[in-house]
């Protein structure tokens, strides 16, 4: 039990004391642990930023073939685009987790704390959904691009009869679903455990403003 639990506790046996004593502690303690819990965000998102960048990078430096595929994909303008678009999503996501963190540092009134957290909450969500719509249509987009670059591939699928067809279209829709499963399922782990410490926080807060 935690020294949160612990104040709790002893708000309930005297309300009144609550208010007039132990308020500002616990609005201290929840202050404290909101600023940790977006730092740590904050942590997660750089971490994040440096592995896709490796994961971009190291494979052109490690292997001629890779490096040959990855110029390939280069020449073509949308690859280009959604490469650049990716990196700079990553770069704001954690450009705004810096400011929530910055801006609950400094914040010395409940209202806006809440404010903070909800705009925090805000933000993860909405980089999560981006997340699931990019890889939703990056199985699609990579297995055209493959079908643009790779000759042998582009025979096969032009040979292909109709059954073929139907099959490359269901193995496709089910490594894309796969795909978006994961990729929840990581970012539900990654960052939800730190969300509903965030989203408690803010139901504590609440209760400053009834």
């Amino acid at each position: 039990m935690d020294e949160l639990d612990l104040l709790k506790q002893d708000w309930n046996k005297d309300h009144s004391d609550y208010k007039n004593y132990e308020a500002p502690e616990i609005y201290s303690l929840l202050h404290k642990k909101s600023s940790s819990i977006v730092k740590t965000l904050f942590y997660i998102s750089v971490a994040e930023l440096v592995f896709w960048v490796l994961i971009s990078y190291v494979p052109y430096f490690c292997s001629d073939s890779m490096k040959q595929r990855l110029e390939e994909s280069y020449e073509n303008p949308w690859f280009v685009g959604l490469t650049v678009l990716g990196f700079v999503v990553i770069a704001v996501f954690v450009y705004l987790l810096y400011s929530s963190y910055k801006s609950i540092s400094t914040t010395d009134n409940v209202r806006r704390l809440m404010k903070r957290i909800l705009r925090t909450r805000k933000v993860i969500k909405y980089y999560v959904l981006y997340n699931l719509i990019m890889i939703f249509i990056s199985v699609p987009l990579s297995l055209y691009f493959e079908f643009e670059q790779n000759p042998v591939f582009h025979d096969e699928v032009e040979h292909m009869n109709n059954t073929q067809m139907m099959i490359l279209l269901g193995v496709t829709i089910v490594v894309t679903a796969i795909l978006v499963g994961l990729i929840w399922l990581f970012y539900r782990l990654l960052y939800g455990i730190l969300l509903k410490r965030l989203n408690r926080n803010y139901e504590e807060l609440k209760r400053f403003e009834v």
